[in-house]
Protein backbone atom coordinates (compact mmCIF):
# COMPACT_ATOMS: atom_id res chain seq x y z
CA UNK A 1 0.00 0.00 0.00
CA UNK A 2 1.43 3.13 -1.19
CA UNK A 3 0.93 7.04 -0.58
CA UNK A 4 -0.19 8.93 -3.53
CA UNK A 5 1.92 11.82 -5.16
CA UNK A 6 -0.97 13.70 -4.44
CA UNK A 7 -0.45 13.83 -0.18
CA UNK A 8 2.78 14.83 -0.41
CA UNK A 9 2.23 17.28 -2.77
CA UNK A 10 -0.55 18.80 -0.34
CA UNK A 11 2.06 18.11 2.85
CA UNK A 12 4.39 20.32 1.03
CA UNK A 13 2.18 23.04 -0.08
CA UNK A 14 0.88 23.43 3.41
CA UNK A 15 4.59 23.56 5.28
CA UNK A 16 5.79 25.74 2.34
CA UNK A 17 2.34 27.98 3.36
CA UNK A 18 3.20 27.92 6.91
CA UNK A 19 6.62 28.98 6.50
CA UNK A 20 5.70 31.48 4.11
CA UNK A 21 3.21 32.56 6.68
CA UNK A 22 5.58 32.60 9.36
CA UNK A 23 8.12 34.29 7.78
CA UNK A 24 5.90 37.42 6.47
CA UNK A 25 4.08 37.87 9.65
CA UNK A 26 6.69 37.56 12.26
CA UNK A 27 9.46 39.97 13.09
CA UNK A 28 11.74 37.75 15.34
CA UNK A 29 14.79 36.94 13.09
CA UNK A 30 15.65 33.28 14.53
CA UNK A 31 11.61 32.59 13.65
CA UNK A 32 12.11 33.79 9.92
CA UNK A 33 15.23 31.60 10.05
CA UNK A 34 12.99 28.78 10.88
CA UNK A 35 10.41 29.91 8.33
CA UNK A 36 12.79 29.68 5.70
CA UNK A 37 14.32 26.60 6.93
CA UNK A 38 10.72 25.12 6.86
CA UNK A 39 9.91 26.61 3.01
CA UNK A 40 13.21 25.25 1.98
CA UNK A 41 11.91 21.53 3.61
CA UNK A 42 8.91 21.38 1.78
CA UNK A 43 10.59 22.10 -1.24
CA UNK A 44 13.09 19.30 -0.66
CA UNK A 45 9.71 16.94 -0.21
CA UNK A 46 8.77 17.76 -3.91
CA UNK A 47 11.84 17.03 -4.89
CA UNK A 48 12.36 13.61 -3.28
CA UNK A 49 8.65 12.68 -4.59
CA UNK A 50 8.88 13.30 -8.26
CA UNK A 51 12.49 11.89 -7.83
CA UNK A 52 10.79 8.52 -6.68
CA UNK A 53 8.12 8.72 -8.97
CA UNK A 54 10.47 8.70 -12.11
CA UNK A 55 13.12 6.42 -10.53
CA UNK A 56 15.57 8.96 -11.05
CA UNK A 57 18.38 9.62 -8.45
CA UNK A 58 18.91 13.37 -9.48
CA UNK A 59 16.43 14.96 -7.21
CA UNK A 60 17.58 13.37 -4.24
CA UNK A 61 20.60 14.58 -5.46
CA UNK A 62 19.55 17.84 -5.52
CA UNK A 63 17.99 17.89 -2.26
CA UNK A 64 21.28 17.10 -0.48
CA UNK A 65 22.86 20.05 -2.24
CA UNK A 66 19.91 22.22 -1.26
CA UNK A 67 20.41 20.93 2.22
CA UNK A 68 24.09 21.80 2.13
CA UNK A 69 23.45 25.33 1.09
CA UNK A 70 20.67 25.94 3.60
CA UNK A 71 23.75 24.98 6.50
CA UNK A 72 25.78 27.48 5.08
CA UNK A 73 23.24 29.56 5.06
CA UNK A 74 21.94 29.17 8.88
CA UNK A 75 25.68 29.52 9.84
CA UNK A 76 25.83 32.79 8.31
CA UNK A 77 22.70 34.11 9.56
CA UNK A 78 23.57 32.91 12.55
CA UNK A 79 26.78 34.75 13.30
CA UNK A 80 24.78 38.36 11.91
CA UNK A 81 22.53 37.60 14.61
CA UNK A 82 24.69 37.04 17.06
CA UNK A 83 26.04 40.26 15.92
CA UNK A 84 23.03 42.19 16.14
CA UNK A 85 22.00 40.43 19.73
CA UNK A 86 25.30 42.05 21.24
CA UNK A 87 24.85 44.72 20.21
CA UNK A 88 21.10 45.28 20.67
CA UNK A 89 20.11 42.42 23.10
CA UNK A 90 17.12 41.74 21.16
CA UNK A 91 16.74 39.81 17.83
CA UNK A 92 14.61 41.64 15.92
CA UNK A 93 14.22 41.90 11.81
CA UNK A 94 14.43 45.86 11.71
CA UNK A 95 17.62 45.77 13.79
CA UNK A 96 19.73 44.78 10.50
CA UNK A 97 20.23 48.11 9.62
CA UNK A 98 22.69 48.89 12.50
CA UNK A 99 25.05 46.50 11.01
CA UNK A 100 26.21 49.16 7.89
CA UNK A 101 28.46 50.51 9.87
Amino acid sequence: MTIPVGWYQVLAAMLFSVGALGFLVRRNALVMFMCVELMLNAVNLSLVTYSRVINDVAGQVTVFFVMVVAAAEVVVGLGILVAIFRRRHTASADDVSLLKG
